[in-house]
């Protein structure tokens, strides 16, 4: 074997480039040219960090010492999360902080925005429809690790119960993830591909919904231009049969400072994961969290493979989201005993 052949691919790729940038130096290439692409290449061969892989991050949190909350580290976080973002009188549009006339510039779609009129300001409540802050939550993911965790009951004892787009609680589940639920999100596109945008029959849509009991149901209906339509639908379809859910639409500045927020912190992601957005709010306006089913691996702390959710397979888009990333972010919040992460099994399920 020659010895470029035992170079490791990156570093075949740039000592080819360097060589063909110094040949190119020779006759015509800048000096400080040829030195940024050597300090690339060099990063790419040798990067600064490093993801930790799945073993690695297992490993930590079979090691972690017994959880306890740091009032000071919690409330620390909180200050520079409410400096950024102010989730209590902004993670939903209100009448408040949205009145007539103000343009709502969608945040994940640039030059693009309504004008708040009569029609929408009456969908918008008057101001944050909790009292805050609230207690204890619980932010319940839909990790494939809550797929016999009997977690349910540890879930429900929470005073406020939070979940991410609109998951099966069938009892089927239940003793899983639990029942009670206070706010659930719904992004648009779940109308779209189950409920064909509400565009033909309502009456499947609205007997789904009564799973979550007299909950909000969060929806970022100023992010994209092609979900304002199902959200607002979602609204009408809900307050025409006086439904027991409300809808409440997240206000697109706050997961605008959001997405910022955790940029500045090492996520590096087209957009923020749902669960995510959520964990935000329950930081802003929760005095304790625990978060349930955040697991973004394909094995559990036994090497035992699980499902990507509790009650499917289907992964999620890499290209759009950066959930080990995330993970890590939350993980590292649970370190300093800021919120908390569940991630093993709560009791015994009989086989």
């Amino acid at each position: 074997m020659n010895r470029d052949s035992a170079l490791p691919p990156r570093s075949v790729f740039c000592f080819t480039t360097m060589w063909s940038i110094w040949k190119c130096y020779r006759s015509r290439l800048p000096v400080g040219a040829a030195l940024c692409v050597f300090v690339l290449c060099w990063l790419y061969v040798f990067p600064v960090y490093r993801i930790p892989d799945q073993k690695e991050i297992v490993n930590d949190v079979l090691h972690q010492p017994v959880w306890r909350r740091n009032q000071t580290a919690t409330t620390a976080f909180r200050r520079l999360l409410e400096n950024c973002c102010e989730t209590k009188r902004m993670f939903a549009v209100t009448q408040h902080n949205s009145p007539m006339g103000k343009n709502l510039w969608f945040d994940g779609e640039f030059l693009h925005s309504l004008s708040v009129n009569n029609e929408m300001f009456a969908m918008f409540p008057q101001d944050t429809p909790f009292q805050i802050p609230l207690k204890k939550c619980s932010v319940v993911g839909n990790g494939g690790i809550l797929k016999r965790s009997a977690c349910g009951d540890k879930i429900d004892k929470a005073d406020f119960v939070m979940r991410c787009n609109l998951p099966p609680l069938s009892n089927e589940y239940a003793r899983d993830v639990g029942h009670r639920t206070q706010l659930v999100t719904a992004n648009p596109s779940i109308i779209k591909k189950r409920y064909q945008n509400l565009m033909w029959s309502r009456k499947a849509f609205v007997e789904s919904m009564k799973v979550y009991g007299r909950s909000y149901i969060y929806m970022p209906g100023f992010s994209m231009k092609a979900g304002t339509e199902p959200s607002f639908r979602t609204y009408y379809t809900l307050s025409d049969v006086n439904a027991n859910q409300t809808i409440i639409f997240a206000n697109p500045d706050f997961l605008r400072n959001v997405q910022k927020f955790w940029k500045g912190k090492g996520v590096h992601a087209k957009r923020l994961s749902t669960g995510l957005f959520l964990v935000s709010v329950a930081l802003g306006l929760c005095e304790e969290v625990t978060l349930y089913g955040f697991w973004p691996f394909s094995t559990d702390l036994e090497e035992r493979t699980i499902s990507h959710h509790y009650y499917d397979n289907v992964m999620p888009d890499t290209s759009y989201h950066a959930m080990p990333e995330e993970f890590l972010q939350l993980w590292l919040l649970h370190k300093s005993g800021i919120l908390k992460i569940h991630v093993g099994k709560c009791g015994q399920i009989p086989m």
